[in-house]
């Protein structure tokens, strides 16, 4: 297996964790199980956005779903491993978070440029 297939994997999960909606419904339900509903109510974004979002993150087996009634209700598959992988980023961000707000690669990534600049920048 050549070196960009092996790190495929990693690149996913990371483009999956890397979208803000993603990151905040992974953080709710952190608080426990929710519907699309609820997301819904919480976060202030169309159903349908939601949905995909969810999908997304089911998709990658990072949210498991129940069937509760007439919706479903979804969890985190492994809240212990996101937690550690959210502390490390935590750590990781305490250090960089600077560097990593600021990188130009990043700012048209849903990154916001706190740098007052942007048109310099690109």
């Amino acid at each position: 297996m050549d070196d960009e297939a092996a790190i495929a994997p990693a690149a996913a999960l990371f483009r999956a964790l890397g979208d803000p909606a993603r990151l905040l419904i992974v953080q709710h339900l952190f608080r426990g199980p929710h519907r699309v509903r609820d997301l819904t109510d919480h976060l202030g974004l169309a159903q349908s956005t939601v949905s995909a979002h969810v999908a997304c993150l089911r998709e990658c087996g990072l949210v498991d779903a129940a069937p509760d009634g007439r919706s479903t209700r979804y969890s985190l598959s492994q809240p212990e491993r996101l937690t550690a992988l959210l502390g490390a980023t935590e750590d990781l961000l305490a250090v960089t978070g600077a560097a990593v707000t600021l990188c130009r690669h990043l700012r048209g990534a849903h990154v916001p440029d706190t740098a007052g600049d942007d048109e310099a920048a690109r």
